[in-house]
């Protein structure tokens, strides 16, 4: 199994419509967890289902060289079929920086974009860096358009 810092976690019961799992410390999950309605952090794991059953994920990382590395493992980790019952609906990538990100971790990104379902490619929010709770902050269309598309995978 390629190398991946997300352990495996195994939970029965329902489970919420929407897991979203951190790559790696800090990557963002929490708050966005906070802004899409009946999603749940799973930390860094792979919440698997038992008995059978699906789980859709959405993996979170920073967009630094070793948050983008943490994910490029972990859809790794993904991609080699050996997380039973996880579904993964796609990769967000949340700015570790204002401005324009540098080539090579460009380059990275998009070469993790092609082993996901989709990306979704997150701004810089001052906001939260200051501690600004989630639901108080403006947010840039790329946060309403996460929140919009996770919302059909969400029960009401």
């Amino acid at each position: 199994m390629p190398r991946s810092a997300l352990g495996l976690v195994r939970y029965n019961g329902r489970a919420p419509g929407l897991w979203l799992s951190s790559c790696h410390g800090g990557a963002g999950a929490s708050t966005l967890a906070a802004l899409i309605a009946g999603s749940v952090s799973a930390g860094r794991y792979w919440p698997t289902p038992a008995p059978a059953g699906r789980s859709q994920v959405l993996l979170v990382a920073r967009s630094h060289a070793a948050g983008l590395c943490a994910a490029q493992a972990a859809v790794a980790q993904w991609a080699a079929g050996v997380l039973q019952g996880v579904e993964l609906v796609g990769l967000a990538v949340v700015a570790d920086a204002p401005g324009k990100r540098p080539k090579p971790l460009a380059d990275l990104l998009r070469l993790i974009a092609g082993g996901v379902p989709q990306l979704w490619d997150l701004p810089w929010v001052e906001a939260f860096r200051l501690g600004d709770p989630p639901d108080r902050v403006k947010l840039p269309a790329a946060y309403a358009r996460l929140v919009r598309d996770m919302s059909g995978l969400v029960p009401a």
